[in-house]
């Protein structure tokens, strides 16, 4: 069955191609043919019913006022966000240095194999911040330092501090985390010059995967990371890259890890790994992971404790937004409107052992449909329209809430008025503390690239040429000719790390 079209990538030479989105055999499929290297067929979701009930969640459209480049050829072929663009950049990454103290099989970007080393200065980095603050009519409120590994810039937290200094509320870093576990104090470092959370790269709870994926045993390098955020208070979501047949077997397994330290951990953001084009064409489909497939892991390896029908969109939390918006006069507020398909999410709480997802409690539907109905009243003004709106809300939360169905000692109406009250990060940070954010982010590459998906992008790099790229067309098209175009030649000296401390070493060749 037809589904739509939409404009694809040849996988080997990059070249944009029409593509169809249709139904088949109880999956949806992506289909393109290169005139020089032939017909691709490929997996977008592995499971059709799913995809149309994500499908009746539509993203905000919301163009930016102020675009870096003009449209000048089809999409993707002229990212920097172009003026087709359907978002503006609700989390913005920037990429500190391609150098890495690991040689991953499955990293982006490797300094030592390239011989090339790029890592922008501070000037440059300042200017990437001011490009994505400076976007309209939604600065940038978010900010990743990435690479490479970041923390081995020496400099690091002085950037962190540089993001507060440009209007940045939240700033994290992705890291292996081999520093903070190795160099003393280093958390506390970070911590102290701004840094919110540590999106921490974790890829299972056994030796194996990291042998696979990482070339090393990384596990107790992980646990230690974690012990020294712990030790200071700096917030960790751990980040693991699902490779089928390498940790796929571990997803529930990194949930129950995450929920045993739900003290310091904060959220875990499974990533299915992309192809970068390496993978031959025909290995793709027998190692590809969907969203679709992820959320029956999860019910799975947790034996229905959390179910698929607990995950909703990413885009779903458009209303919160919105709302709380409303509350503060914004127009428009932060919102994450990215594609329907981009990512899945749910919260989870704890009841002594018992895992609670937030919908056995919460009926999910009826709470968006609520907040819409008291945004278009605040919307509409009137006198004391604020005061009488939370009123209403106060009177008419239960209706929503099963409150027998949730955990012991979770007060759900009183923290959900305490954020519409206040709308501040303490409120907020109540729920967090009693929550755990499971969620899943599907990021493209050549072989199911989809750019109605790419204009709806909501996590963009800043490059040094001023550009500000969607996530997926950066990876699969522009990020070799950039590093290239701004990289140097690695002295003659590579740069070496030492394994105890995970400071760099200077060896001759």
């Amino acid at each position: 069955m037809f589904i739509k079209k939409t404009t694809s990538l040849c996988p080997h030479c990059l070249k944009p191609l029409e593509a169809e989105v249709y139904q088949e055999d109880g999956k949806v499929w992506i289909e393109k043919e290169c005139p020089e290297h032939g017909v691709f067929k490929n997996t977008y979701w592995s499971d059709a019913e799913l995809y149309d009930r994500v499908d009746q969640v539509d993203s905000i459209t919301q163009d930016l006022e102020n675009p870096m480049v003009n449209k000048v050829a089809k999409c993707p072929q002229n990212c920097g966000i172009c003026s087709e663009h359907e978002s503006y950049t609700v989390l913005g990454l920037i990429d500190v240095t391609n150098r890495c103290n690991l040689k991953c099989p499955i990293c982006f970007a490797n300094a030592a194999t390239s011989k090339k080393l790029f890592e922008p200065t501070q000037e440059e980095i300042r200017q990437m911040l001011r490009n994505l603050r400076g976007e309209k009519p939604v600065p940038t409120p978010a900010i990743q330092y990435a690479g490479g590994e970041p923390t081995v810039r020496k400099d690091l937290p002085d950037l962190i501090r540089m993001a507060r200094e440009e209007g940045f509320s939240h700033t994290q870093i992705a890291t292996n985390g081999i520093r903070i576990a190795k160099k003393e104090g280093y958390a506390q470092e970070l911590k102290d010059a701004g840094l919110n959370t540590v999106y921490l790269q974790f890829d299972g709870v056994t030796e194996e995967p990291y042998l696979v994926a990482r070339n090393k045993n990384l596990l107790d390098v992980k646990l230690e990371a974690i012990e020294k955020c712990r030790e200071v208070g700096l917030g960790v979501v751990i980040v693991p890259t699902v490779v089928k047949g390498v940790n796929d077997q571990q997803v529930g397994d990194i949930i129950r890890f995450a929920i045993q330290n739900i003290d310091i951990i904060h959220g875990v953001n499974f990533q299915p790994v992309s192809f970068s084009g390496r993978t031959p064409s025909d290995q793709v489909e027998e190692q590809r992971i969907t969203i679709p497939d992820f959320l029956n892991l999860v019910e799975e390896q947790t034996d229905g404790q959390i179910s698929k029908d607990d995950f909703y969109s990413a885009t779903s939390v458009q209303p919160v937004s919105k709302f709380i918006g409303a509350l503060r006069n914004e127009e428009p507020p932060v919102t994450l409107n990215c594609h329907q398909h981009c990512g899945s999410a749910t919260y989870i709480f704890m009841d002594n052992d018992k895992i609670i997802p937030i919908t056995r409690f919460m009926d999910i539907d009826k709470f968006l449909t609520f907040l819409n109905k008291y945004t278009e009243k605040l919307e509409d003004g009137g006198f004391a329209i604020k005061s009488r709106v939370l009123a209403s809300a106060a009177k008419n939360l239960p209706k929503v809430l099963n409150e027998d169905e949730a955990p012991t000692g979770l007060d759900m109406k009183r923290i959900l008025l305490d954020i519409f009250k206040t709308q501040s990060y303490d409120a907020l940070g109540e729920f967090h503390i009693n929550s755990l954010l499971i969620s899943c982010m599907h990021f493209m590459d050549p072989f199911n690239f989809d750019t109605d998906r790419v204009k709806d992008c909501v996590i963009h790099y800043a490059v040094p040429d001023g550009r500000v790229i969607p996530f997926c067309t950066m990876n699969s098209i522009y990020r070799q000719g950039i590093e290239d175009e701004f990289s140097t030649p690695l002295n003659q000296k590579m740069t070496e790390f030492n394994d105890k401390t995970g400071e760099e070493e200077e060896d001759a060749d």
